[in-house]
């Protein structure tokens, strides 16, 4: 027991040796790091205060060159605010010349202004003693010799305006006739066209008159189914070998004339027959419009037309106005419109296309109530066309307000197709009408002692009553006579309004 006791202690002893070997150890190294940090701690502030002091030398003389430079700026401004005042001052010196002069120039005024109210005043006193001095001479009151002198001024400035209207309006009317003469000429020049007949019905001939009662067939069965067929009249009169077929509608009058060409031709003529070439005939007037109307867009020059306006415009191929076939009216008014556009720098290609539908109505107008111009403007909105086509078609009778010059083109290539020579004809009996009609509006009219309508038509000329009508009332009854007969009648081309007023101072010497 004792010698393990012994081997304890000795190990605790050896324990404590060493720990307090290595404190001892510890605090001697630790003493040599101290003094080691201490040297170079001092080391580092030696350094930082040499840097520090030269810092502060550096910063010194930086302090003194910004302190000089800012001495050198502050004295340059002073040197500028001395040169300002002084400049103010002299300016200060000159406005205070000035001021003495304009309040001198007011005085004058002042003294100027007082010495002209004392003479207008006086002016006035004399001015009414003037007009009291007018009236006790004239025998007249200041009212009356107003309305006097109005009245004079008034008929003197109406004279004036007569003639200042005349005369613009003959330079007016002479630049413009030429220059419209230059362009309806070049544009007629360019579109020649035959003349046109009358066509009212459809002549159909006949190899020989024995086929006239093959024709009304047995106890007239033929003729019945042919006109039930195809909803035309059929009059078999005394022509020799030719029959008459008679319809409001050109479409049916064609399909008629094309069936019975084909049941003459083949001979066998039957009432079962006549219905089977009656249903061909109307397949082939079918594909003839169409083609019509396909071929009329091209000779105008208007692509990308919807089907049912072709078929419409295909329509015109069978219909006349005034003897004037209205496709070909249609496509001639296209070329018109063009070259007019194309002179005048508007649009050629609307222009093209409302010319060519302008009586896209007359294809069905014995269908619609109302204007063609209007029914054909409906029918171009309904199918996708433009509304400044739409407008040139509707606008080129007056129905309504022409929205673009295009529309205006077309109204005269319109009237300018259908005026030309021998472009229309009308009969007899509605020529005597028109012509009364004419001379009747013109009549109607207050002032108006006699009236003619000459040139077949083409002009009326209008003799007034010169103590009613004067200068200017002559030029506006021209005016009104000519809208009276654009509202009333209806007529081809245009019709020109002469008003001539004539003044005769007759004497005898005894």
């Amino acid at each position: 027991m004792q010698p393990f006791v012994i081997a304890i202690v000795t190990l605790l002893v050896g324990l404590a040796l060493g720990v307090a070997l290595g404190y001892a150890y510890f605090h001697y190294r630790s003493k040599i790091l101290v003094e080691s940090a201490e040297k170079q701690v001092g080391q580092i502030l030696a350094e930082a205060e040499t840097a520090a002091k030269e810092k502060l030398v550096q910063a010194g003389d930086e302090a003194l060159a910004m302190r000089n430079e800012a001495e050198r700026e502050a004295k340059r401004r002073e040197r500028n605010l001395r040169q300002e005042e002084d400049r103010l001052e002299r300016r200060r010196a000159s406005l205070d010349d000035r001021f003495e002069q304009l309040d001198t120039g007011e005085r004058k005024l002042s003294q100027r202004q007082s010495s002209l109210d004392k003479r207008f005043n006086k002016l006035d006193q004399l001015e009414k003693e003037r007009l009291v001095e007018l009236q006790r001479v004239a025998n007249m009151s200041q009212e009356e010799a107003k309305a006097l002198l109005l009245k004079t001024a008034e008929q003197e400035a109406r004279q004036d305006m007569a003639r200042v209207i005349r005369e613009v309006e003959a330079e007016t009317r002479e630049e413009a006739e030429r220059r419209a003469r230059k362009i309806v000429t070049l544009a007629v020049q360019r579109i020649a066209s035959d003349q046109v007949s009358e066509i009212s019905v459809s002549t159909v001939p006949l190899p020989s008159d024995d086929m006239k009662g093959r024709i009304i067939g047995r106890q007239g069965r033929n003729i019945r189914a042919l006109e039930n067929a195809t909803g035309v009249d059929l009059v078999v009169d005394d022509t020799p070998e030719a029959v008459l077929l008679s319809c409001f509608d050109p479409v049916r009058r064609e399909v008629a004339r094309v069936a019975l060409n084909k049941l003459i031709l083949d001979g066998r003529i039957h009432p079962a027959r006549i219905e089977k070439v009656v249903a061909k005939a109307k397949e082939e007037v079918n594909q003839t419009i169409r083609e019509e109307g396909e071929q009329a867009t091209l000779e105008a020059g208007v692509p990308g037309l919807r089907p049912e306006i072709i078929k419409l415009l295909g329509r015109l191929k069978f219909r006349t106005s005034y003897g004037q076939n209205q496709l070909a009216h249609s496509v001639e008014t296209a070329h018109l419109a063009a070259i007019m556009a194309s002179e005048l720098g508007a649009n050629v290609q609307v222009a093209k296309a409302g010319a060519l539908l302008h009586d896209l109505g007359k294809a069905v107008d014995h269908e619609v109530e109302g204007p063609h111009a209007l029914i054909g403007a409906d029918l171009a909105r309904r199918y996708g066309v433009p509304p400044v086509v739409v407008n040139c078609i509707a606008a080129h009778h007056g129905e309504t307000e022409p929205e673009s010059l295009e529309a205006i083109i077309v109204e005269a290539a319109d009237a300018i197709s259908g005026a030309r020579p021998g472009a229309r004809r009308e009969s007899l009996e509605t020529y005597v009408k028109r012509i009364k009609a004419l001379e009747d509006v013109a009549n109607s009219f207050d002032g108006v002692d006699e009236s003619y309508a000459i040139q077949a038509g083409r002009e009326i000329r209008i003799i007034v009553k010169p103590e009613q009508i004067d200068d200017l009332a002559a030029i506006q009854l021209s005016k009104n006579v000519a809208k009276s007969v654009e509202e009333n009648l209806q007529y081809p081309g245009q019709i020109k309004v002469t008003v001539i007023r004539e003044t005769r101072a007759v004497d005898f010497a005894k």
